[in-house]
């Protein structure tokens, strides 16, 4: 096959662009005029003017858990406690819970947190469980909270209460994820369902790979019961590496899915006021010695580490652990990781490049949680999602959507990470914008990282085709047109074997291709 009449943007620096592209079976043959000899009657597609792309890495989604919201009630984007309200009261949701997610008490007018007899007077004697948009609140009606018998305040957890000592219904950190794990359970097949839907809807967007961090919920076997469909790099809660070890199991476990790293979190998040902060405040879920011992051990073991930080607190006492380990884990190329890295102090930015750790980041989240971060971090929000500062310090910088917070979809985060808006407001610290090669380069090449994501352009690389039409604004601008055609020319491309490479080996290649020059 040749793709021609386009612009192939490789996103290597030794041939950024080229015309057309030869691809054989899933292999890319090089560029036309050289090897299409090589291709016995191949067929010629014609791009139109579009630009032809490294397929998309999406590096921080919670697929199994975006997948089954989709079919939730939505809050996300309520503007007050009594639109929420109104669109749980006419959920037409079926089973035995009603589920909702996305609710963010922090942008509602009336700023008043949520309660339990709110949710009474809307849901009933039925058990009600809202998620907030973080993923890190949880807010419960009383017939859910009935169900724990008083039984509520776990260590590294906020059980919110009222003036008299009674539970309001919010639950948050560690004690909203142990009543969710006790109480609110999704069977196998439901995850499946929606994560059939979810793969298709991931294809259409340009996606070829997907850095899970569903670990906890057994993601894992979830995956391997739904069949090769994705580029899976699979985390796993930090507490199984014992059994891992014993089993003598070591990152880049599997083929098209594989187990690769360790999970943990040092903290909870902006919009639940549980950030892990230099001033004090927050919520502490890991220490910073408990972090090194866990790096250490995994190491030991094989296995890199990810870890969740949002506060500066929290990233500084990480960044502390990887470099007081790094003398275990360097040595046996391991790429560790900070998830997030939303709030850095102007001293620790710089500690990334130097400790080559990867800053695994979202860029839809800083138009996203501007508001939010000017009210909760006013006066620090200069070293707030710092992508750009990252970028220039050297740092390796990976973007995700961290779905289902913000919705799976690459080109919205792309453009969020150019414009650094996404409303008719001016962009947020502009001196952050990413150039759109930069936002590029994070989605499709520097997950490479991890070898079951690689991206190159090279020949005798694979390739996963897919084309659609789309622009993107910059900073100043207000066009956000969005994609309006979708083509696969090689249906089950996305199913072949990845490389084998080791961490930082371009050997996996995926094409997207969009309509910007």
């Amino acid at each position: 096959m040749i793709l021609e009449n386009g612009t192939i943007r490789t996103l290597d620096p030794a041939l950024p662009a080229a015309r057309a592209l030869a691809i054989a079976g899933d292999l890319i043959a090089g560029g036309v005029g050289v090897h299409e000899t090589a291709l016995a009657s191949p067929e010629t597609v014609d791009l139109g003017g579009r630009c032809v792309l490294p397929g998309f890495t999406d590096s921080h989604v919670h697929f199994p858990t975006w997948a089954v919201a989709q079919h939730e009630v939505k809050l996300d984007g309520c503007t007050s406690l009594d639109e929420a309200l109104a669109r749980v009261r006419e959920a037409t949701a079926t089973g035995t819970w009603l589920r909702g997610y996305g609710w963010r008490s922090g942008e509602w007018t009336n700023g008043r947190e949520p309660t339990k007899e709110d949710l009474d007077a809307v849901t009933g004697d039925r058990p009600a469980s809202l998620i907030a948009k973080d993923y890190h609140s949880l807010w419960l009606n009383s017939a859910a909270l009935a169900l724990a018998g008083g039984d509520l305040d776990v260590a590294g957890g906020i059980v919110e209460r009222d003036a008299n000592g009674e539970p309001t219904g919010v639950l948050r950190e560690e004690s909203a994820w142990r009543f969710k794990e006790r109480y609110i359970t999704t069977p196998d097949d439901e995850y499946l369902t929606a994560m059939r839907a979810g793969v298709k809807l991931t294809h259409a967007r340009g996606v070829t790979c997907v850095h899970d961090k569903d670990g906890w919920l057994g993601a894992a076997g979830l995956w391997q019961q739904l069949g090769a469909q994705l580029r899976v790099w699979q985390s796993v809660p930090h507490e199984t590496l014992p059994a891992l070890d014993a089993l003598s199991l070591h990152s880049g476990l599997g083929s098209l899915l594989r187990i690769g790293y360790l999970k943990v979190f040092m903290d909870g998040t902006l919009g639940s006021r549980t950030a892990w902060m230099l001033d004090g405040s927050g919520v502490q879920i890991t220490s910073g010695d408990e972090l090194a011992e866990i790096v250490r051990a995994g190491a030991e073991a094989g296995w890199p580490v990810g870890v969740h930080a949002i506060g500066d607190r929290a990233n500084r006492e990480a960044l502390d652990a990887f470099e007081q380990t790094r003398d275990v884990w360097e040595p046996r190329g391991l790429r560790q990781r900070i998830e997030h890295c939303q709030l850095l102090s102007p001293e620790d930015l710089p500690r990334f490049a130097e400790l080559g750790v990867t800053a695994s980041v979202q860029f839809s989240h800083a138009p996203s949680d501007r508001d939010l971060a000017d009210r909760f971090w006013a006066g620090k929000t200069g070293g707030a999602y710092a992508f750009r500062s990252l970028l220039d310090s050297g740092a390796v910088v990976v973007n995700g959507s961290d779905a289902p917070i913000e919705e799976l979809d690459p080109l919205a985060g792309v453009r969020a990470g150019v414009r650094r808006s996404i409303d008719e407001r001016p962009a947020w610290h502009p001196e952050q914008a990413l150039t759109v090669e930069q936002a590029f380069h994070a989605t499709c090449v520097d997950p490479r990282g991890s070898p079951a994501t690689s991206a190159s352009a090279e020949p005798c690389s694979r390739a996963t085709p897919l084309t659609s039409s789309s622009s993107i604004a910059t900073p100043g601008t207000t066009s956000t047109r969005r994609s309006s055609r979708r083509w696969s020319p090689a249906a089950g491309c996305t199913t072949r074997r990845p490389g084998t490479g080791e961490p930082g080996s371009l050997s996996s290649t995926r094409f997207a291709s969009f309509g910007f020059a």
